[in-house]
């Protein structure tokens, strides 16, 4: 039976205090959300998530990709080439995007599942991410987190099995943006609640109920969407299920609604607990909602070395104001860019695309010296032309030098630009989510995909370091 064999999730080390947003007085321990460094997008975090997934996993018998997101970077170009290429799959996978609604995380699931049981994928890994803006200062706003979360699916060695599905598709205008907007709008809270989110959630999970003849008390636990705090445990309550004992934790106040993430967030963190007989049911809100039910199996107790959830809220870093946050997002007026400029070049990004975006070196054949970026001759042994690819992306660095540039142009200055060594090659990278009073010399890192800018109007990814933190976002010495 298919269902899902690994999982892995992402939450940006940055949090904003929603009394920041208010302009009021911030708490310690006070409700925050995620927030997406200015270099962060749903890709990137989709490609953090899909890593932590693949742990242990050979990246070869991965099938297909499915990128799901409500806020992909591109409107005419496919997300899920960028994450297969980033992870350095094969190039025979089949990638495809699913968008445009808050259940796109769910519906990316159930492609998947379908193409492992029609036999056409051995596996698939599916990717959601989201990045939603709402207006400044507004209700939505503070409600509104960023996060990613993935998941590997097939038919062998399942963590988790998936009994049964049901859905309904519904029309009415309750959450949208449209074409060329940038922030996401809700209509009338009551309005959306009862005749949306309740009336279709309720739909789903009772037809997924009398598909298999049980009863809301047969479930170890319940993974249910919420617009907002409040209905989320009055649904779950409405539903027949135990708000204190069965539902999943939303991350309201953590992490926050994360849109087509959200359901699969809570997912992966759901399945952080779970052990072998276990129950989860799953239901998921957007034009409409979908209900799935999952068994959990005896392979779940293999996958403690996954970060997950629980890993990503622990290690957090706070933002110091609300001017930071909309200086990342682009929406506070500035007198110039000066990271603009006319873009990259298509030719000089396909020629080098293995190299930039699946960060390949090569490994002299001779000597066994590594190093980046691509030339013909080694430069330790001198033999020409006697390289294998290797991938540098999943290693752990150090770092041997760095400068602090305060006119670069970085939304947060000083920009930290480093000579970073993987194996033995030499990288010029620049630091992400690091106060520069943590660097030093040969200090541990490890790599992320990022966005370095969106000169020209289009988006350019490459990696970055970090430094290597424990759950509690201390650095590893």
């Amino acid at each position: 039976m298919a269902g899902i064999i690994s999982y892995g999730a992402y939450v940006p080390y940055l949090r904003l205090p929603l009394a920041a947003i208010a302009g009021g007085k911030r708490t310690e321990g006070g409700p925050e959300k995620s927030v997406a460094n200015y270099d962060e997008d749903a890709l990137t975090m989709a490609v953090a998530a899909a890593v932590d997934c693949l742990r242990g996993h050979d990246r070869s018998s991965v099938d297909g990709v499915i990128f799901a997101s409500t806020s992909f970077a591109f409107k005419e170009k496919q997300g899920a080439t960028i994450v297969a290429k980033a992870l350095d799959l094969r190039r025979d996978v089949l990638t495809s995007d699913v968008g445009d609604s808050l259940r796109a995380g769910t519906g990316a699931l159930r492609a998947a599942l379908d193409a492992v049981r029609a036999g056409s994928a051995r596996r698939v890994l599916v990717v959601v991410g989201d990045v939603r803006m709402a207006s400044p200062r507004s209700g939505l706003e503070a409600n509104l987190g960023d996060a990613a979360a993935a998941f590997l699916v097939g038919a062998e060695d399942a963590a988790a099995t998936v009994e049964a599905f049901h859905g309904v598709s519904d029309e009415m205008i309750d959450v949208w943006r449209t074409e060329g907007d940038p922030f996401v709008h809700a209509w009338e809270d009551r309005f959306v609640v009862d005749h949306g989110y309740r009336t279709n959630v309720r739909e789903a999970v009772r037809g997924l109920l009398a598909k298999l003849d049980r009863k809301p008390a047969d479930f170890t636990r319940l993974v249910l969407y919420g617009p907002d705090a409040r209905s989320h445990a009055a649904l779950a309550k409405e539903l027949g299920f135990d708000a204190a004992k069965q539902l999943q934790d939303a991350l309201f106040g953590r992490v926050g609604n994360a849109g087509a993430a959200s359901v699969p967030l809570q997912l992966a963190a759901a399945l952080e607990m779970a052990k072998a007989g276990d129950k989860i049911l799953v239901a998921a809100y957007g034009d409409g909602a979908d209900a799935l039910a999952l068994r959990v199996e005896a392979p779940i107790s293999g996958l403690g070395d996954r970060r997950g959830v629980r890993w990503h809220l622990e290690r957090r870093g706070e933002m110091p104001n609300y001017d930071m946050f909309i200086r990342f997002r682009q929406l506070l007026s500035t007198e110039n860019d000066r990271r603009a400029g006319a873009g990259i070049s298509a030719t000089k990004h396909f020629r080098d695309r293995d190299y930039e975006i699946s960060l390949h070196a090569q490994k002299c054949r001779k000597c066994g010296q590594v190093q980046y970026p691509h030339q013909r001759v080694c430069f330790k042994c001198f033999a020409r032309d006697e390289f294998d690819h290797v991938r540098l992306s999943d290693r752990v660095g150090t770092l041997k030098s760095f400068t602090f540039d305060n006119f670069a142009g970085s939304p947060n200055p000083p920009l930290v630009a480093t000579v970073t060594d993987v194996d033995g090659a030499r990288l010029y990278l620049q630091m992400t989510d690091a106060n520069p009073k943590e660097v030093r010399l040969d200090l541990p890192v490890e790599l992320v995909f990022r966005k370095i800018h969106d000169a020209g109007g289009t988006p350019n990814y490459f990696w970055k370091c970090t430094p290597v933190r424990d759950a509690q976002g201390e650095r590893t010495r």
